[in-house]
């Protein structure tokens, strides 16, 4: 049996040790195994019911092996944001939540918003995602153990922190010339790499953040771009009140890593951002306000700067 426009989509719930899954047209529900037989058992139930699209909420990395065997098999794969599947089933009325209630849930997203596609698997940016991201867990726990070192300890206590601060150096130093050589070894990555690093104030941490962390970046809109990255004003009015803006949602990691190089841009090494956000302040605009524009103004234009795949010219993309 085929759906009528030949697309047959499975919603997948996964979890550490299983998925579920659920054809939602056919009336169809499996159940495997996180292993290799589960792999093989799940791949060959997809083929018999004819699925060429699976859609799986983003889990922690737990969806990653089952996305790459099924790419392999030669289904779509679709990865959603859980919260916006989560909102989707209480407006259905459908509060309960269980393992095979939110597979169904991802199916009928899926076809409900069938419209969005699937993302082109790159495995390069997808190591590079992984780089960055456990060098920017690794600085923040560098960070907190740096703070709490600033009071006083026993001396054993102290000598620990120490020895685990150079050790965490160390890996942080490791994981940056991985994360170089993975931006080297990609064309494409380089490419964007160079382009982002060409704009004053922003060196090679921030660029590789923002390739590894916004894989759009020159392939959608300014508005698209802006709320992936969770700097796009939403409004709040009711009737006749006019509420404040807000900005909600995005890449909370791309965008909380990139906030102190902007700042920096903003004030210091960026004669095009740093006029911009003084326009902002006599504007009586709140110094965080004006970060966030900076931002907002910032990704717009290396959408646009990746998009002609061009490099910064502080004439042409001078910020009005």
């Amino acid at each position: 049996m085929m759906a009528q426009n030949g697309l047959v989509v499975v919603g997948i719930d996964v979890a550490k040790d299983k998925v579920n899954a659920c054809i939602r047209e056919l009336s169809q529900r499996q159940m495997c195994p996180s292993t290799p037989q589960g792999h093989r058992k799940l791949v060959a139930w997809l083929r018999k019911c004819q699925v060429n699209k699976a859609v799986m909420e983003a889990s922690g990395g737990y969806e990653r092996d089952w996305a790459k065997v099924l790419r392999g098999s030669g289904i779509e794969v679709r990865i959603v944001d859980p919260k916006r599947v989560r909102s989707f089933a209480q407006s259905a009325g459908c509060l309960a939540k269980n393992d095979a209630i939110d597979a169904e849930m991802i199916a009928w997203f899926a076809e409900t918003f069938s419209e969005a596609p699937g993302q082109v698997h790159d495995a390069a940016q997808e190591e590079l995602q992984a780089l960055v991201k456990a060098r920017l867990n690794l600085v923040d726990l560098k960070i907190r153990l740096e703070a709490q070192s600033e009071h006083a300890a026993p001396g054993q206590a102290h000598k620990a922190r120490v020895r685990v601060l150079k050790s965490l150096l160390e890996e942080i130093a490791k994981l940056e010339v991985a994360i170089s050589a993975q931006v080297r070894a990609s064309p494409h990555l380089a490419e964007r790499a160079e382009i982002i690093e060409s704009v004053p104030g922003f060196a090679k941490a921030t660029s590789a953040t923002l390739v590894a962390g916004m894989p759009e970046l020159g392939q959608v809109s300014d508005e698209i771009v802006a709320a992936l990255l969770g700097v796009a004003p939403y409004d709040d009015d009711s009737g006749k009140r006019r509420g404040d803006r807000h900005i909600k949602g995005g890449r909370r990691w791309v965008r909380n890593a990139i906030y102190m190089p902007c700042v920096g841009a903003a004030t210091l090494n960026n004669p095009v951002f740093k006029a911009y956000y003084q326009r902002l302040i006599a504007k009586g605009k709140e110094p965080k306000v004006a970060i966030t524009a900076c931002m907002r103004k910032l990704i717009i234009i290396l959408n646009t700067m990746i998009a002609r795949r061009q490099k910064w010219d502080p004439h042409r993309y001078a910020v009005n």
